[in-house]
């Protein structure tokens, strides 16, 4: 009966040094979470803006032989992974991994990883998707494109995260090159002019279309990363409280039988005396 008691004891002490972590580890996600929704929403918006300029020249019939517009059967792939840099949030690099698993064209393709859990499956890459600097993106975004124009391969996918709600972030594939030229019915009303020619022009915003497409993923995808993490820790904390008042119960128990086993032995040797 002793060794349960001191087997529970033991026990409870774990798991509220496990409670204070889980703690610990909310209170960091918490402090994160607002700072990481606005970098998200700031490079979303100008995702979306530069998204626009492309999609309106692409649909330009002069663009037509761009570089970057051009199809090919080839199956030359590169893939931008972007995972978190630490574990214990939920879901989250299960779930891009999973993404990864599931592309067709995986075994084939080269891997750019970008975040710590990346790079130790896949090999080397940007090392922090926390601290991944526009400098990064941009001197990334300008060498995919040379090599994309070089035809040093076909397609260019980036694997990362959609931040959906606090609750809910999903895992997607988002598409770069090459570029989707959209129909004549799909061109926006708006008239531009361009110059000196819409091909020229994007020919030179490519670049910086993929920079910020990479920050504006990047970004998204440490938002959902301090999310699920502030989720799970406090799933986590919860958990272990039900486990301590559980704990603390058995052993109370356990306790008032040992009591109660000793006064039974007690008044049972003084009236054998």
């Amino acid at each position: 009966m002793g060794a349960d008691i001191k087997k529970l004891k033991g026990r409870i002490r774990s798991i509220d040094s496990t409670l204070h972590l889980t703690k610990a580890m909310g209170l960091v996600a918490s402090s994160k979470i607002r700072k990481a929704n606005e970098a998200m929403a700031a490079s979303k918006e100008y995702a979306n803006g530069a998204a626009e300029i492309i999609s309106r020249l692409a649909a330009e019939t002069s663009c037509r032989n761009n570089p970057y517009l051009r199809k090919s059967e080839g199956s030359r792939e590169k893939l931008i992974v972007i995972a978190g840099d630490r574990g214990l949030a939920g879901g989250y690099n299960a779930g891009i991994f999973r993404t990864l698993r599931d592309y067709p064209n995986k075994d084939i393709a080269e891997m750019i990883p970008i975040g710590k859990k990346a790079c130790d499956r896949l090999g080397e890459g940007f090392i922090s998707a926390e601290t991944f600097s526009y400098e990064e993106a941009h001197s990334l975004g300008v060498r995919l494109c040379k090599e994309f124009v070089n035809g040093e391969f076909d397609k260019l996918t980036v694997i990362c995260t959609e931040y959906v709600s606090m609750m809910s972030q999903v895992p997607r594939a988002v598409p770069i090159f090459p570029l989707e030229a959209k129909s004549s019915a799909e061109k926006s009303a708006v008239s531009f002019v361009f110059e000196p020619s819409e091909d020229e022009v994007l020919r030179s915003f490519v670049p910086d279309y993929v920079t910020a497409l990479l920050i504006a993923c990047v970004r998204e995808s440490f938002a959902s990363e301090v999310s699920a993490r502030r989720v799970a820790m406090d799933s986590a904390g919860k958990n272990a409280k039900q486990m301590i008042d559980d704990l603390q119960l058995e052993y109370n128990r356990a306790r008032q039988s040992m009591i109660t086993q000793e006064i039974t032995e007690i008044v049972a040797g003084a009236g054998a005396n």
